[in-house]
């Protein structure tokens, strides 16, 4: 039996590229060679898609700071509407390898914002979790909100500030609707870059210049006091929730960029130490987002719960971190389903959720 062609791709032109490639690295690894012929394509930091050696297209592969994609002089192509040699080389135009199932593993814009799937989608390549429509809604933080709140799920207060008027920003005005502290974040953007939690004039000040940095819109959110639990999701037309799993930061600090990926500090829980009822409320709720947002494929919900047992959802990431130490797969994991078999999973939903598709009428 043929194996399935995959091609991971990975990198990036967004701040999470190095989170990118430590997903990449564990996902190829475990990709089952007797199933699947993987290949890699790596984007660089200015976008240049490259063919990458499969077992070999990372430098400072231990060290998330200096984690680098290693170069390659070919730039690769994508060809729209055909069914067969999509991937070409941009100088000659010569077919460079075969796919049939595209594993995007790219954070931030351009990734996991429906930019890349339309593109996967418009060469007829199957592509690992959500579609154009779910992975831009998720991707947009103040469009989740909007689609949770008409949804009926629970989320914390918030504003939106946009960069032409963000110097007219009132911090007292803020505080006063929303409370202190209050967190700033891009609107666009996962990972933990770019936010910060301020409790004054000064911090709010710095914090939206940080934010601006990466985004035109920026997300003024309410803090929530409560215990932080995440989820997991799989399938397309009937997921299903993992377990639940509980991230503890230390000194009161909250779940940064470096808490998750550099210096590995916080404390991660699975299962969560949660009564049966509070954990299937979070399950259930997991799968209410992820029906509300139209994913597909994969995803991971992170909430918080309240002291009196309310589920507050404070984020959706439609193509979560594969890192050792990243919570989907551990969550899977311990809900029964080793990495590789996951992996292989997402894959076949790909390939199932591309058959759907293609099966529906394109003319009357």
């Amino acid at each position: 039996m043929a194996r399935t062609r995959v091609a991971v791709i990975c990198g990036g032109a967004s701040a999470e590229h190095e989170v990118s490639l430590q997903s990449a690295r564990n996902i190829v690894a475990a990709l089952d060679r007797e199933r699947f012929e993987v290949r890699v394509i790596g984007i660089d930091k200015a976008g240049v898609w490259h063919a990458a050696k499969t077992d070999d297209f990372v430098d400072h592969a231990d060290d998330p700071q200096r984690i680098a994609l290693k170069a390659e002089a070919a730039a690769l192509a994508v060809v729209p509407g055909r069914d067969a040699g999509q991937i070409i080389a941009a100088e000659t135009g010569e077919v460079v390898f075969e796919v049939d199932v595209a594993f995007p593993i790219v954070h931030g814009p351009t990734g996991e914002d429906g930019t890349l799937q339309g593109l996967l989608r418009a060469a007829n390549i199957a592509c690992v979790g959500a579609g154009v429509l779910g992975s831009a809604a998720a991707m947009d933080k103040d469009v989740t909100k909007r689609l949770l709140r008409d949804a009926g799920i629970g989320i914390a207060p918030f504003r939106v500030i946009k960069r032409p008027t963000a110097e007219h920003v009132d911090y007292a005005l803020l505080a006063a609707e929303l409370g202190s502290p209050l967190f700033v974040k891009p609107a666009n953007l996962g990972s933990s870059v770019g936010v910060s939690r301020v409790a004054n004039a000064a911090e709010f000040d710095q914090a939206l210049a940080l934010a601006l940095r990466f985004d035109h819109k920026v997300l003024i959110e309410s803090a929530v006091v409560g215990r932080e639990i995440e989820c997991a999701v799989l399938g397309n037309d009937d997921p299903t929730a993992s377990t639940v799993g509980e991230v503890v930061v230390a000194d009161g600090g909250f779940y940064a960029y470096d808490t998750k990926y550099v210096d590995d500090s916080a404390d991660v829980v699975i299962p969560a130490e949660l009564d049966a009822a509070t954990t299937e409320a979070v399950r259930a709720v997991a799968l209410a987002t992820y029906a509300a947002l139209d994913c597909c494929g994969l995803a991971r919900v992170d909430v918080f719960v309240t002291e009196n047992g309310e589920v507050i959802v404070n984020e959706i990431n439609t193509l979560p971190g594969f890192t050792r130490i990243s919570m989907y797969p551990k969550l899977w994991a311990e809900s029964g389903i080793a990495y590789p078999d996951l992996v292989a999973r997402l894959v076949e939903l790909a390939a199932e959720r591309q058959a759907a598709d293609r099966a529906l009428a394109t003319s009357m």
